[in-house]
């Protein structure tokens, strides 16, 4: 039987995004980076108790963006802006330092679009929509997706 792993999150960005480069080598020629944009994500939802008290929960989610949508996050994503990301739940485990086993579970993004915020250059003005894309879907974001973006390839680990 085939599995769906599917995740569609709208919500704040908690923090700007965290980048970081990998060294890749294809082969010995042309050594380039992989880049991947890590940041939380706020998703608010409100219900009445009992009492008939509104309540507000938020879950916090981490997100993971890797090469293209990783320089684009890079680029116009800020803390507060709304953002509507689809991805796919992935949870990896690692040993800290004192040998514990930790896990964290994190939604890898295969797409977003920032719904509200300031636009990434901070002049103000009207609320803007971008979206950004791995699959071409969507509308790409012109200014920075151009013939010179380099195409997808494997992770280097």
């Amino acid at each position: 039987m085939i599995g769906v792993n599917k995740v569609i999150l709208i919500g704040n960005l908690g923090r700007n995004p965290d980048v970081v480069a990998f060294p890749m080598d294809r082969n010995g020629e042309n050594p380039g980076v992989v880049k991947k944009a890590s940041f939380t994500l706020a998703t608010t939802e409100y219900h009445r108790n009992r009492e008939g008290m509104r309540i507000e929960q938020t879950e916090w989610h981490n997100v993971v963006c890797w090469r293209n949508l990783a320089e684009i996050a890079e680029k116009i994503l800020r803390k507060g802006v709304t953002l509507y990301v689809e991805g796919r739940l992935q949870t990896r485990s690692w040993e800290d330092k004192e040998g514990n086993k930790r896990y964290i579970t994190e939604v890898v993004a295969d797409n977003f679009t920032v719904l509200t915020g300031r636009p990434h250059n901070d002049e103000g003005g009207a609320n803007e929509q971008r979206t950004a894309s791995l699959n071409g879907r969507n509308n790409p974001l012109e200014e920075i997706l151009t013939s010179d973006t380099e195409p997808l390839g494997d992770l280097p680990f």
